[in-house]
């Protein structure tokens, strides 16, 4: 049977490797969290249904590689994104100041001026080896006018809050809630589950929020 929604959402997930993108992902869709998790390989794709606050919503989720050698791969997957997550580890001074060429990348290839970006700084579980401020990533967020949040996919805290206030801000900007009205789908086995395929390939207001605040 084909699923029925009122909207679909193409949301990605971009940043350098090993700063945890998968695991904000599997914890949002699969409620699961795994120590070690191997890196992507071009782009992974979920697929999750979610009732949010009176409207049926299917999201398509795409988990993209960090490595240099697949970021021309996946450019293509900018285009027609409805919002953007860009995450750093706060344990990693690098992941967090390699985030204006991941900015760059999205002001190149993405193809909807008004798609919602959203800061998170993840691993805020590991407050002693933390690298990176929260004043420094909220600061960050505000001059690149995006949302914010610090959050933790071992723990959870902070994952339902950013996939949540995310789709709230798509939802309140009516040229791209609009995009992605719909009622039917060619995807089946609905109701709020998730599933999954990989693909094998070689302004916004600042918020504050997150389990370190």
């Amino acid at each position: 049977m084909a699923d029925t929604y009122d909207h679909l959402f193409k949301l990605l997930l971009v940043g350098d490797s090993g700063v945890g993108k998968t695991s904000i992902l599997m914890r949002f869709t699969a409620g699961s969290f795994e120590e070690d998790v191997r890196n992507t390989v071009g782009v992974d794709l979920k697929v999750k249904i979610i009732n949010f606050r009176g409207k049926k919503i299917k999201l398509t989720l795409w988990d993209t590689a960090g490595q240099e050698r697949f970021r021309t791969l996946t450019s293509a997957y900018y285009r027609g994104a409805h919002g953007i997550i860009l995450a750093y580890d706060i344990t990693s001074r690098d992941s967090f100041e390699n985030l204006q060429h991941w900015l760059n990348e999205i002001d190149i290839y993405s193809t909807n001026e008004s798609c919602v970006k959203m800061l998170v700084g993840n691993k805020c579980d590991l407050a002693a080896e933390r690298q990176v401020s929260k004043k420094e990533g909220a600061s960050f967020a505000r001059e690149k006018h995006m949302l914010f949040i610090e959050a933790s996919a071992k723990t959870k805290d902070g994952i339902q809050q950013t996939f949540d206030e995310l789709i709230q801000k798509v939802l309140d900007s009516p040229e791209l809630s609009e995009d992605g009205s719909s009622s039917s789908s060619g995807m089946s086995g609905g109701g709020n589950g998730s599933s999954s395929m990989r693909l094998d390939r070689d302004n916004q207001q600042y918020q504050g929020g997150g389990c370190c605040g």
